[in-house]
């Protein structure tokens, strides 16, 4: 990979591999190829057999912006990675095409981040902002820098959470109305309180906290690190994870239809992202 590829990935030590997000310059937003990348260089970690743990980091100075709100065709993007015919029908109209595009990428490859047979760690700074939360989410540890914070601002929107709805089990239940209906940053400080994050340390030492942190993974058997995450994760499920998470999807996909059919075909705030535009950088 170059400096130009949207991830660069790397084996920093043994037993260890490392997604870093590499739109500096878009603040790591996710368009379609970044996020087909994402998932190409976790099947390439969980492939090799001397990585027992991955870490997915990000350059510049904040860790995601969240979904590219401004990539212009996104379902034509989208078809680049799909036998011809084999995914989505030109003749397919209203929701639809958006509904199986985001069932894929967003709440399937979330779902599909969160149960790879590794254990995973996100090293979070600056700021993550709604569809950041679906790269942090799944994984399996969070590790944060002081001036990290988190924020689901879709409401603003007129959508009910990004959509990987995992807001109650990240942070409870109080918590997550709050964090959902109020629309404010989290602190990394605040999350970490909540048990959202493991650990919260110094911007400068974020790096090497997270290296460290997977140190203390990556001494033990590959096989026993599956397990051991495999039976935890089965709590997800035990607990209403997929029932919950497939009702929020759909009404994730109600509000995109009401609000295409109420403000002239656009389901989000222009005014409002705007302003989001240029509070980001």
């Amino acid at each position: 990979m170059s400096v130009s590829d949207p991830l660069l990935y790397e084996k920093p030590e043994p037993g260890i591999a490392r997604i870093w997000l590499n739109r500096p310059d878009a603040r790591n937003a996710q368009d379609t190829q970044l996020l087909y990348a994402l998932n190409d260089a976790f099947d390439r970690a969980v492939g090799d057999d001397e990585v027992k743990v991955i870490i997915l980091a990000a350059k510049g100075p904040h860790f995601s912006a969240g979904h590219d709100l401004r990539e212009t065709d996104p379902l034509a993007a989208q078809k680049l990675h799909h036998p011809v015919g084999g995914w989505i029908s030109d003749d397919w109209v209203g929701a639809e095409g958006p509904y199986a595009r985001e069932k894929e990428i967003y709440e399937g490859f979330c779902r599909r981040w969160r149960d790879l047979a590794k254990p995973t760690i996100a090293s979070v700074h600056g700021k993550s902002v709604a569809g950041a939360l679906m790269l942090i989410w799944p994984m399996d540890f969070v590790i944060a820098s002081e001036d990290a914070t988190f924020l689901d601002n879709t409401l603003y929107m007129g959508i009910p959470g990004v959509e990987y709805f995992a807001h109650v089990w990240e942070l409870g239940i109080r918590k997550g109305k709050e964090f959902l209906l109020c629309g404010q940053p989290l602190s990394a400080a605040e999350a970490l309180e909540a048990g959202m994050v493991n650990r919260v340390v110094p911007r400068a030492q974020l790096e090497e906290a997270t290296l460290a942190f997977a140190r203390t993974i990556a001494d033990k058997p590959a096989f026993t690190l599956k397990l051991a995450k495999d039976s935890i994760n089965a709590a997800f499920s035990a607990q209403g994870f997929d029932n919950v998470q497939r009702a929020a999807f759909n009404a994730h996909h109600l509000a995109h239809t009401h609000y295409r059919l109420t403000q002239q075909g656009s389901f989000v705030d222009r005014a409002f992202m705007e302003r989001f535009a240029t509070k980001r950088r």
